[in-house]
């Protein structure tokens, strides 16, 4: 008999009535990890508008007797417990903005936070409040329990406008706390995260001559030019790396102008890429086979006119504050020796946990970290990848017990030795 995947044992479960998980995580504590997360779900937060459930997240941490809290220029909430003793700083990060929903699509209340069959449901719950609950809550009890009796400090940071940017707002936290080693939270189902592809928005542009569509000859029609380019660019061979895979590259929409045409020649046209990159591409190596390539178009045809770069953003926070960055996300990946991936897995084995070390297939807050900073940093969380984003989106409550086992095992076998 086939067991229904949506009740099947997560990868990196163990049994949640496990002794030494019941240790670090007691009943007790277990419902206030669950109360905590059904609080942030409650609380709206999509990418901009965060501030609500920073102001929640704050006042946990000094409910917990967190020893620094603070908010950043772009509302960025981050907390520490500290040891009596000097050591190492571990971040956890964790975004709290969340896309969007369309609520009539929803079979239930995507900020109610119900609790219902094991899981609790709503916007954001493995993408990724869930995560950030547990986060708070194991450096809460672990700093407790040890009375600050360890080496080092552990901080959470709750990232905003990672849906739009992943890693841009993690910049002014690094900048700051310069942290050692990283714990990224997004979903891995309890199993360790050693790399991620990185991803850059690519943009492609062509340029005609505008002319009435009753008399085309008279112009140059720029969709035309970039249907050509595109043709070209599929011939283009693709990077691979023996972890991470394929630096795929592709198209995701295409627009014209004058918009609607109107009987005109479209003089203008722009096509957005998205290319997943890998460990080692850099800005110049990713654009140079696209700039080539119409370097070759434009030899062949003197009338041929094109362009290409990366994608721009610009967004407001809450705070007020502009947060703009070039779309390009870097790729990272250690090896399976590496000391932060073996002093993690060695944490969550602590736990009572059997985690598989693999790769995330999304982006992350790693694409600063580990790819432009370069702190060690691995990936842990609750849940699985492929509900972030989705309808009636949930976590399971063992997922989310599990996760701050996990957080809480990391804590004590890098800060206590």
């Amino acid at each position: 008999m086939k067991q229904d995947p949506e009740k099947r044992r997560p990868t990196g479960a163990s049994d949640i009535n496990d002794p030494e998980r019941k240790a670090m995580i007691t009943r007790e504590r277990e419902d206030e990890i669950l109360a905590l997360c059904q609080e942030l779900i409650r609380i709206p937060s999509y990418s901009g508008d965060e501030k609500g459930v920073g102001q929640a997240i704050a006042s946990f941490m000094e409910r917990m007797g967190f020893d620094d809290i603070w908010t950043d220029t772009y509302g960025n909430v981050v907390g520490g417990v500290k040891g009596s003793r000097p050591g190492k700083t571990i971040l956890f990060d964790g975004h709290i903005d969340t896309v969007p929903v369309k609520s009539e699509d929803w079979t239930r209340d995507p900020f109610g936070g119900e609790r219902a069959d094991g899981r609790i449901y709503g916007r954001g719950t493995s993408d990724m409040k869930g995560a950030v609950a547990a986060m708070l809550a194991a450096c809460a009890y672990f700093a407790a329990d040890r009375k600050r009796d360890f080496a080092g400090a552990a901080y959470v940071s709750c990232i905003v406008h990672e849906e739009c940017f992943e890693g841009v707002a993690a910049r002014e936290v690094s900048r700051r706390l310069k942290p050692d080693y990283v714990v990224i939270g997004e979903a891995s189902e309890l199993n360790l995260k050693k790399g991620q592809r990185g991803r850059a928005e690519i943009v492609l542009e062509t340029f005609g001559k505008p002319a009435h569509s009753a008399n085309p000859d008279a112009g140059i029609n720029a969709v035309y030019r970039m249907s050509r380019l595109i043709d070209a660019v599929r011939t283009l061979p693709e990077t691979t790396h023996p972890v991470l895979g394929k630096g795929i590259l592709e198209l995701t929409d295409i627009k014209s102008a004058p918009y609607p045409g109107a009987s005109v020649v479209p003089d203008y046209c722009r096509a957005t890429y998205d290319r997943r990159l890998l460990v080692g591409e850099t800005r110049e190596s990713v654009l140079k086979p696209l700039q080539d390539l119409i370097a070759r178009l434009e030899a062949a045809d003197p009338t041929f006119k094109a362009r290409v770069s990366f994608a721009k953003g610009e967004e407001t926070c809450y705070t007020g504050a502009a947060i703009s960055g070039e779309r390009f996300f870097p790729g990272w990946v250690y090896d399976e020796d590496h000391p932060w991936v073996a002093t993690a897995l060695a944490g969550l084995r602590r736990a009572g946990l059997n985690p598989t070390v693999t790769q995330y297939s999304f982006c992350t807050n790693g694409s600063h970290y580990a790819g432009e900073a370069g702190i060690p940093t691995i990936g842990f969380g609750p849940s699985r990848e492929n509900l972030a984003h989705t309808i009636d989106e949930y976590v399971e409550e063992t997922q989310l017990i599990g996760a701050a086992s996990g957080y809480y095992g990391i804590l004590t076998e890098a800060l206590c030795k």
